[in-house]
Parts: structure tokens; C-alpha cells; sequence
């Protein structure tokens, strides 16, 4: 494909002559630009209402794109460096699916790490695959799940030579990197595809001096979430394919389940977010990364918080840090992730992205200034002078191994019984249960329930975390696979 200009943005250009149209509306949205709902309309303004439109034959199909769409799409696998880019309305979440549901049916064999977001082992529910899990290893300093070692996923892969795929988290949440370049030769010379869920990778793509991205470690499928670094719109993301894959059979996939009204308000987003980013993403994850590390500096000044950077890596599970990611432990202040996230929000009008046991991440992006940041550390210098606590007694760790007894589809369409939490241990689960953020399940359908899951699983409600998941809207009851 020859070069194309990334300085174009053919959806938003298409909505902008639509705009200069007195095209009158008798399909739907029933708003009809906004003049059926006064009260949207002023909320929202007049701009918006008025390219909230349905697909028509100047604005493409996303189901099957044949002019301006698949225009948008050519230039943003241009700027990825990927053989195609799909533009995905139903989150990183429908992307996540996609890529697992193009590589795997029933039966088939996924190697994953566990800690990865419900989205995946959502599609494993709905496809029937078997999950081949590896345990991350963890630092205890930081008490977070970390990557996968390569020898780890070496072993996997030569112990299940039938399984079909291999999933990396390109970063995690916090930041850490696997060795997906290595991953990527492995699984492939062992006839495996690899995909890369990089919900938080975005920046990969575009910045200096920062991790590899999929696509360039080889990868075949990269969900890519455009709305968290690459400032697009909620709920628009990219699902970009390697050569490796067949991009027709991919979009069949994806019509399986992402809605028929895509949103123009999202694939606008996307087109214009892709052209910013083509044309001044150097510039712009410079700025970041410069933002990012002058915070981690004057953190770690004030004591007993950990900003963690590229000096915890290792070459293996920590193959890599992202250092746009300001993650902070806050173990030794006394206190745990989510308390610190409450007392920012509660008492210094600071939102932070989460809050978990030992951590909080601030997620900072070109939308940032030096002042906000400023106004964070001052914030936690004293939180930390008023709030400090011994340390004594706290849970110093995310993530704990869980035993796998059944699949995750099985488990989830079984029979089941609801029974209290406290009296679960020993049973296998149905449903989930997860902190989120960040989404990874504590307990994912057809594990064993276990007295450390339960502990852990109180002291989150009691510290606060938000975990959601189960049937049980106040997490006392669970799901759990019924006996004989």
C-alpha cells in the first residue's frame, strides 16, 4: 500500500459535509438532530445532536465499509503498522472478544496469563475454549501481579502443543511489560497465534522510547483501547491484524456481535484521535512521559510511597515498564490503594483511575497540565502526614493463584446454587468476583473457592474496593456449581 496522508480524517470530513446539507431526516435516530429532544440537545449542544446520524450511503456501513470508513480504517493501520485496523463501538472489550473468538472454538486451547481483564475470559464463556492459565509471578514490595516469564510460557507452550493461541497484556494496568517479541517467535515457530490485549498500550504505538508495541513484535490480533491514551471517545477502541490473519473472517467475527448503529460520534472520535496521534504523537507522549516523571520524582520524595519505574525491571516477568503509567504503592503509608483513592476524591476533589489494595494508579495523558500534577503530590504529602497508620495487619498483595477445575463456559451455563460467601470455601464458582477497576477477576467461573479468596474478598469490601460481578448485587451471596 502506498503511503497515505495521515493529515486526513475521511469520517469527519463526511460528517462535515453532511452538516452543510438540508438533508431532510426521516430516518432514524428518532431525535432527528437534536430537534426531538430540547432537553439533549442543550446538554449536549446542537454539534453533537446533529451528527448523531445512522449509516447512510455518504457516511459507509461499519458492518461492511466500502468508502469513507474503510478509508479511516486504511490510514489508522498505516499509523499502527498493521496489515488492518477495525474501528470497534462496543469498547476494547468487543475487541478483546474478537481476537479470541477468531482464533478459538469450543475445545480449543488458550494460553493467558490469569490476570487478565473479565473481557477475556468472557469470550472464553461464550466460545467454550479451555483456558491454559500461567500464575504471574509477583513482587511482594509491590504486591501486583507482574508478566509472564518467558520460560513460563515456553513450558506452556511446549506442554500444550494443540493449543491454538497465546495472550499477552501489553502493558498490564500498572505498567508491566512481558518479552512479547520472544513470546511472538515461540508461539509462532510452534504454529500459535499471539494476541496482544493492549487496552492500555495505545501510546506503544506513537511515543519515544517506551515498550514495543504488538504490531511491531509481530503479533496477529492488538486491541488497542483509542479512549484511555490516545483521547478518543468512551467506548471507541481499535482492533488492529497482523499479516498473519485473514482480515474478512476477523470482521465476520466482529459482526457477531458489535452493534449494526454504529455511533458517529465514536468513529469520528476515532478518525480524529488516530490523525492527532499520526501527526504529533512523538510530541505529544514526550510531554506525557516528561509530566509523568517529574511526579514519580517528587512522590517518591515525600517517603513511604513507591512510584515504581523502569529500576524494577528485570529482564523477564518485568521484561519491560511503561513509564507513562504513574502507579504508586502505598503499602508503607499504612494504607491500603483504595483509601488513598477515596481520601482523593473525597477531600481533595482529585479522581484518580484506581484504587486497589496496595496501589493507585493516576492516569496522565496529553490532557494534563504541570499545575494537576502539583496539586496531586501536595495532596498525598498530606494524606500521608494526616492518615499515615501502622502497616501491621494489611493485605500486601493483588493477586492469589487460583486453582482451575472446569472451564469457564461450563461453569458459567451450569446448575448452580446460591450460597453465603463466608460458607463458599471449597466450592467452585460460577460467577465472577473483581475489583473494578482494574477488572481482573479475584474469582472467575470454574475455580475453587478457598478461606485466602474469602479473606481477600472481605478485606476488599471492608477497605472499599468496588468489586462487582456476582448475581449478588451486595457481594454476600455466591454462585456455586451444584452438587450431584
Amino acid at each position: 500500500m502506498s503511503k497515505l496522508n495521515q493529515n486526513q480524517a475521511p469520517i469527519l470530513e463526511a460528517l462535515e459535509r453532511l452538516r452543510t446539507m438540508r438533508v431532510v431526516p426521516f430516518d432514524v435516530p428518532g431525535h432527528k438532530r437534536g430537534k426531538g429532544n430540547k432537553e439533549l440537545t442543550d446538554f449536549l449542544g446542537e454539534r453533537c445532536l446533529s451528527v448523531d446520524v445512522n449509516s447512510m450511503k455518504p457516511l459507509d456501513n461499519l458492518c461492511h465499509p466500502v468508502s469513507i470508513i474503510k478509508d479511516a480504517e486504511e490510514l489508522a493501520a498505516q499509523a499502527f503498522g498493521a496489515k488492518h485496523a477495525f474501528f470497534m463501538v462496543n469498547g476494547t472489550t468487543s475487541a478483546v472478544q474478537s481476537m479470541v473468538l477468531s482464533v478459538c472454538k469450543r475445545g480449543d486451547k488458550i494460553i493467558l496469563p490469569r490476570n487478565v481483564h473479565r473481557s477475556v475470559i468472557n469470550a472464553l464463556i461464550l466460545c467454550g475454549a479451555e483456558p491454559v492459565y500461567i500464575n504471574p509471578q509477583s513482587k511482594k514490595e509491590l504486591g501486583i501481579a507482574l508478566g509472564m516469564s518467558l520460560s513460563d510460557v515456553k513450558k506452556a507452550i511446549d506442554e500444550n502443543p494443540d493449543a491454538k493461541a497465546v495472550l499477552v497484556n501489553n502493558p498490564t494496568y500498572y505498567g508491566i511489560c512481558s518479552n512479547i517479541t520472544e513470546i511472538v517467535k515461540y508461539a509462532h515457530a510452534h504454529g500459535m497465534k499471539v494476541l496482544a490485549d493492549e487496552a492500555h498500550g495505545t501510546h506503544l504505538y506513537f511515543g519515544e522510547n517506551l515498550p514495543v508495541s504488538a504490531m511491531k513484535a509481530g503479533a496477529d490480533l492488538a486491541s488497542v483501547s483509542m479512549h484511555k491514551s490516545g483521547g478518543s471517545l468512551t467506548q471507541s477502541s481499535i482492533l488492529l491484524v497482523g499479516a498473519g490473519m485473514n482480515p474478512g473472517y476477523v470482521r465476520q467475527v466482529i459482526n457477531l456481535t458489535q452493534t449494526t448503529s454504529g455511533s458517529y460520534l465514536l468513529l469520528s472520535s476515532l478518525d480524529v484521535s488516530r490523525k492527532n496521534l499520526a501527526m504529533n504523537g512523538k510530541e505529544i507522549f514526550r510531554k506525557v512521559i516528561s509530566m509523568t516523571e517529574y511526579a514519580r520524582e517528587e512522590i517518591n520524595r515525600i517517603g513511604d510511597y513507591y512510584a515504581y519505574s523502569k529500576e524494577i525491571v528485570d529482564g523477564d516477568s518485568i521484561y519491560d515498564f511503561d513509564i507513562t503509567k504513574l502507579s504508586v504503592n502505598t503499602i508503607n503509608a499504612g494504607l491500603a490503594g483504595i483509601e488513598v483513592y477515596d481520601i482523593l476524591r473525597d477531600d481533595y476533589d482529585i479522581q484518580v483511575e484506581f484504587g486497589d489494595i496496595g496501589n493507585i494508579l493516576a492516569y496522565v495523558s496529553v490532557g494534563d497540565r504541570i499545575q494537576d500534577l502539583e496539586r496531586l503530590v501536595s495532596a498525598l504529602a498530606e494524606i500521608r502526614r494526616l492518615h499515615k497508620k501502622d502497616k501491621a495487619g494489611m493485605l500486601d498483595h493483588e493477586y492469589i493463584n487460583p486453582k482451575v477445575v472446569t472451564t469457564p463456559q461450563m461453569a458459567f451455563y451450569s446448575d448452580k446454587v446460591s450460597i453465603p460467601l463466608k460458607e463458599s470455601a471449597g466450592k467452585i464458582c460460577t460467577e465472577f468476583v473483581m475489583c473494578y477497576p482494574p477488572g481482573i477477576p479475584i474469582l472467575a467461573p470454574g475455580e475453587e473457592i478457598t478461606e485466602e479468596i474469602i479473606d481477600y474478598v472481605e478485606y476488599a469490601k471492608a477497605k472499599g474496593c468496588e468489586l462487582t460481578g456476582t448475581e449478588d448485587m451486595n457481594i454476600e451471596m455466591i454462585n456455586v456449581l451444584k452438587e450431584g
